[in-house]
């Protein structure tokens, strides 16, 4: 194979790659803002004012109002994290662990049943993390000096 000849055949595998690569930045940012704006929106302004549901909630849990906010401002901050290019992977990998927690607070406390929501977020969250990876290296070499 000349030279030429591979650099044409390396050229026309890398179209596709491209553009699977172009969809799935798409797809994830898509997830992102839809994710971002659920976590803000639905799940930590109520608890923010109060909503009776929110109140309900962390009453059956036993840790009463701090522990309402505390986990208000961990999702609102993700959900900021999440839009933000150079933030999103470390956002998604902190939102693992409180989707972890709040699967096991249905499982122990609340109702088990409803813990598949927070697990299928934590997958999602994953998914972002492990395509943010990259974004997240920097951001860590950048905080480290490394």
């Amino acid at each position: 194979m000349t030279a030429l000849t591979h650099t044409t055949a390396a050229a026309t595998t890398d179209v596709p790659t491209t553009g699977r690569r172009r969809a799935v930045n798409r797809a994830m940012w898509t997830a992102q803002i839809l994710l971002g704006a659920f976590l803000l929106f639905a799940s930590a302004l109520p608890k923010f004012f109060g909503e009776a549901n929110a109140i309900e909630t962390f009453e059956l849990i036993g840790w009463g109002d701090w522990f309402r906010y505390v986990t208000g401002v961990v999702e609102a901050a993700g959900a900021i994290g999440l839009v933000v290019p150079r933030l999103a992977g470390a956002a998604a990998t902190a939102l693992i662990g409180l989707m972890a927690g709040a699967a096991l607070t249905q499982i122990l406390v609340i109702e088990p049943a409803w813990a598949a929501m927070p697990v299928a977020m934590g997958v999602i969250f994953g998914l972002i993390a492990w395509a943010r990876r990259g974004e997240t290296r920097a951001l860590v070499r950048s905080l480290t000096g490394r």
